[in-house]
């Protein structure tokens, strides 16, 4: 078992969200602690109202609201009974037997999970002490249920450990589920698993997903009050369904929180940046006729995704790398002039020097066949290699050491040429003075 502690600033935000959830169908209510009515009595305003009474008692106190997720793993099959009997138990360790608090049942991810929510202000108006709550009341409580109730233990699921919230984000379908949870369902795969310096780069990913960022056109309202709507895209690229705005998701992935995340990811990011180039140059460098398709394939063999960006007459122009290992995205031109979309082309093209007195022989740039997105006077390619964030691509080919990585450059420098065979021969050995000479 997992659980996560949150402490969001507004108990109505927390309860619309779940509230919200179940009218969509994917989660219940399951259970309501120490309120006045049973929970089939109660409408949205009965229970806001509850945790609004204890918060009036206690103003000066900022933290008073908790967000709780027991998450379990998929193959652990539970009756709502049989939550509601965990929750409660866990409630009772970590001192909030005595609070109101509501447990849902949701069905939004490929894991069963819990939410509790729930309140540190007692019913005498005094707080219950936050601080620490994690590592010396909630971690305890966590393991000693692990032990009660035989559940899988959180240390055998790394990959529920590393994000719990995250789902299996698959490719959008316009049509075939509800647009906003769609969008949710990505967002919460991407934003804070991969490193993203701009909003270009971040749809660079969620162009993957069909889902994109829109900042409006220049001279429109959105655009200059700063705001942002989250669009679902067919396999076109063209924009469809109607625009979920970023303030009306629970997450708040508004262009402001996004900014802040663009100047953090700068620095996370940077030092992953060699493993890109390091592996392009492998690949060009093993090759003596490659097209920039083949260049592609080969990178998505070893879990680097490309977006490409190519001009009405077919010339690319840019290219952005998505390297699924490190959960970095890069624009091809920031990481180095070599990588940027015309380099790479003519790195494709050119081959190394053919022997003496024979003709090079140069292979024309290939663009790869795809989906392609027509909009203006542009297209956009897109290489996927895998639909799901949690299943990334096998790596085939790996990285070189930092040693040969100057061997590569030489390599593929114009002066290096092979010899031909001729070249190659041993050169006449000198007669040795003989004893008679």
């Amino acid at each position: 078992m997992v659980a996560k502690i949150k402490f969001p600033d507004s108990i109505y935000r927390v309860l619309n969200y779940n509230e919200n959830k179940v009218k969509e169908g994917c989660a219940t209510l399951i259970h309501v602690s120490n309120f006045l009515q049973d929970k089939e009595d109660m409408n949205f305003y009965d229970k806001l109202e509850r945790f609004q009474h204890l918060h009036a008692l206690n103003e000066t106190v900022k933290t008073k609201n908790l967000h709780i997720s027991l998450n379990f793993h998929p193959t652990e099959k539970f009756s709502p009974e049989k939550l509601v009997t965990i929750a409660e138990d866990y409630m009772k360790r970590i001192g909030f037997s005595e609070q109101p608090f509501l447990i849902y049942e949701h069905f939004d991810a490929g894991h069963p999970h819990i939410h509790i929510v729930t309140t540190s202000i007692k019913a005498d108006g005094t707080p219950i002490r936050l601080h620490n709550i994690g590592k010396y009341k909630s971690e305890p409580a966590r393991k000693a249920i692990q032990e009660q109730y035989g559940l899988v233990r959180a240390e055998d699921q790394k990959e529920l450990l590393k994000d719990v919230h995250s789902v299996n984000a698959q490719k959008v379908i316009y049509g075939k589920g509800e647009t906003k949870r769609s969008i949710i369902n990505v967002l919460d795969a991407v934003l804070k698993s991969y490193k993203y310096s701009s909003l270009p780069e971040l749809n660079a990913i969620l162009r993957l997903y069909n889902v994109a960022a829109d900042r409006g056109k220049e001279d429109s309202r959105i655009y200059q009050k700063g705001g942002l709507v989250y669009r679902i895209l067919d396999e076109r690229g063209n924009k469809v369904g109607v625009p979920v705005k970023a303030s009306s998701i629970y997450s708040k992935p508004t262009l402001a929180y996004l900014e802040g995340r663009f100047h953090e990811n700068q620095a996370l990011k940077a030092p992953h940046a060699q493993r890109i180039k390091t592996t392009i140059d492998w690949i060009l460098a093993g090759q003596r006729q490659l097209s920039v398709s083949q260049l592609i394939v080969s990178l998505e063999k070893d879990g680097i995704s490309t977006v490409r960006r190519q001009n009405a007459t077919g010339q690319l122009y840019s290219v952005t790398f998505i390297d699924h290992k490190t959960k970095c995205v890069f624009n091809g031109s920031t990481l180095g002039k070599q990588y940027s979309a015309s380099a790479l082309q003519q790195r494709c093209t050119i081959s190394i020097q053919a022997p003496a007195g024979q003709t090079p022989v140069l292979k024309p740039y290939i663009l790869t066949t795809g989906n392609h997105v027509k909009s203006d006077d542009t297209a956009l390619t897109v290489s996927l290699q895998q639909n799901q964030l949690s299943t990334p691509p096998t790596a085939v080919t790996g990285g070189l050491a930092p040693t040969a990585s100057g061997i590569i450059e030489h390599l593929v420098q114009p002066e290096y040429s092979f010899q031909t065979p001729e070249q190659r021969r041993k050169r006449k050995r000198r007669k040795r003075p003989s004893d008679n000479d």
